[in-house]
């Protein structure tokens, strides 16, 4: 056997390989990775964990890698400092050129004129002078434009997207229920579900039993072999009434009714009564009225805004949102909010 009575290490980095065979250099190498996976391992056993100097109300005392810094130490002291209800520090006023995060500066509100704090309650800002009350109605227009204008992008998103269509979910209740009676009916009289075919009337077994043994309707190149043609002549002719009498007098006058290829009135035409020839006129007439009025049943959303002055009209504008709809979107919703510039 090839490779047989070789020297391998089981750690040698060449150890698949059938026609490797190890040398002193391979030894060598193992045992410095072994002294050096060893010297790892003590180090790690021996490393302690950093302390690290992390205040305990620190928004980031959760995370296991944050050392606190003097940043963090003067905004806990601020937010301890800062009362909620009010909007100045406790101890001494903001100056006028002082602006926290969200805020305005007030020299852009009343020219930065000093006044005096009043405490007015009934006006609704306790311990504000006038510049800190327009600052406040100023946040409070903010707040509520913010709002409104999320509460439109939430309505917009809405419209945009199509509505569900209820008739599922209501046939689903209904079924729902439908078994829930089954059941109740079932129990009573000490049956399972497995035998709920006995609660059926007759009238009901006969259209179920009827409804199952239809045949699918043909799929793909089923359409035109001739078991489906024939199919289709069958049903055509069903409604034909057929006149026996006339027929056995027709055959009757004709000795070569039947023809064959070697008949010498091959190709001639019979006469045809004129009232066959309207009933096939109207036997065409009404397959090609039934064939206009058939139309693929397709989803109705109600909800959906008009935009279409008639059918025609509909389908046309369908097929422009499709190709184009990508691309006017922007436009459309700024007609619709009225927030379109003008040229």
């Amino acid at each position: 056997m090839e490779g047989e009575g070789k020297k391998v290490h089981p750690d040698c980095i060449n150890s698949s390989n059938p026609y490797h065979e190890c040398v002193e250099f391979c030894f060598k190498k193992i045992a410095e990775a072994k002294q050096r996976a060893d010297q790892q391992k003590i180090e790690a056993e021996e490393k302690e964990p950093k302390e690290r100097t992390v205040h305990p109300d620190c928004v980031n005392a959760s995370n296991p890698y944050h050392e606190c810094t003097e940043f963090c130490f003067r905004r806990i002291a601020e937010a301890k400092d800062y009362e909620p209800g009010r909007i100045q520090y406790e101890g001494a006023a903001p100056s006028s050129n002082t602006t926290h995060q969200g805020e305005l500066p007030t020299e852009q509100i009343d020219g930065g004129n000093d006044q005096n704090v009043q405490n007015n309650d009934e006006d609704g800002y306790p311990k504000l002078d006038e510049r800190q009350k327009k600052l406040f109605d100023l946040r409070l227009k903010m707040n509520e434009a913010r709002k409104a204008n999320q509460m439109a992008m939430v309505t917009e998103k809405k419209k945009m997207e199509a509505p569900t269509e209820s008739r599922g979910i209501s046939k689903q209740k209904w079924i729902d229920e439908r078994k829930k009676k089954i059941g109740k009916l079932l129990d009573s009289n000490g049956l399972d579900m497995s035998k709920a075919y006995m609660l059926d009337t007759q009238e009901t077994a006969e259209a179920k039993y009827k409804k199952w043994e239809k045949d699918p309707a043909p799929f793909g190149w089923d359409v035109f072999n001739q078991k489906t043609l024939y199919n289709a002549y069958k049903k055509r002719t069903k409604n034909i009434v057929c006149d026996m009498e006339a027929y056995n007098k027709a055959k009757e006058a004709d000795p070569e009714f039947y023809r064959e290829a070697s008949s010498l009135q091959y190709g001639k035409v019979a006469k045809i009564p004129e009232e066959n020839i309207d009933r096939m006129v109207k036997e065409l007439q009404d397959k090609d009225a039934k064939r206009k009025a058939f139309s693929r049943r397709r989803k109705f959303h109600e909800e959906k805004d008009i935009d279409s002055i008639n059918d025609r009209n509909e389908h046309f504008n369908k097929k422009i949102e499709r190709a184009f709809g990508k691309y006017t979107l922007e436009i459309k919703n700024n007609l619709e909010r009225g927030t379109a510039l003008p040229d």
